[in-house]
C-alpha cells in the first residue's frame, strides 16, 4: 500500500505522500485485523516506516496490543524498535549475505516489491 521506496533509487515524492500512504497502510491493517476475516496479517516493512517516521511508535504499539487472540500479526523490516521487540512473542533476524542491491541491480517488481 505504500507508494514505492522512500528517498532512493529516483524517488521523486513529497514525504508527505509517503507519509499519507503508510498512515493509511497501518489504518486498514488495523481494521482488517479486527475485522475477523483474517488470522494472519502481515504489515511488510513496517519496522523502516516507523524507523523512517512514516508512523508513530504509539500507533503500531496499539495495533499489536490490540491484536486479537486469534490472530497472528507479522511486523517485517530492519530497525524494529525495542518497545515493539518487547511486545514481540517471537522476533527473528535476517543477516545479509549478499544482495543485489549491492551489485547496482535495482529490486525488481514482482520480486521485490
Amino acid at each position: 500500500m505504500g507508494k514505492g521506496f522512500v528517498g532512493i533509487m529516483g524517488d521523486a515524492l513529497a514525504f508527505s505522500e509517503h507519509v499519507e500512504a503508510a498512515r493509511g497502510a497501518l489504518s486498514a491493517a488495523r481494521e482488517r485485523m479486527l475485522s475477523g476475516r483474517y488470522d494472519i496479517v502481515i504489515l511488510d516493512e513496517v519496522n523502516v516506516a516507523l524507523h523512517l517516521k512514516l508512523i508513530g511508535l504509539a500507533e503500531v504499539l496499539s495495533l499489536v496490543k490490540d491484536r486479537p487472540e486469534n490472530v497472528h500479526l507479522i511486523l517485517s523490516g530492519r530497525h524494529a524498535r525495542k518497545e515493539v521487540i518487547g511486545l514481540a512473542h517471537l522476533v527473528s533476524e535476517v543477516r545479509n549475505i549478499k544482495h543485489p542491491y549491492d551489485q547496482g541491480i535495482e529490486a525488481q517488481k514482482g520480486i521485490d516489491y
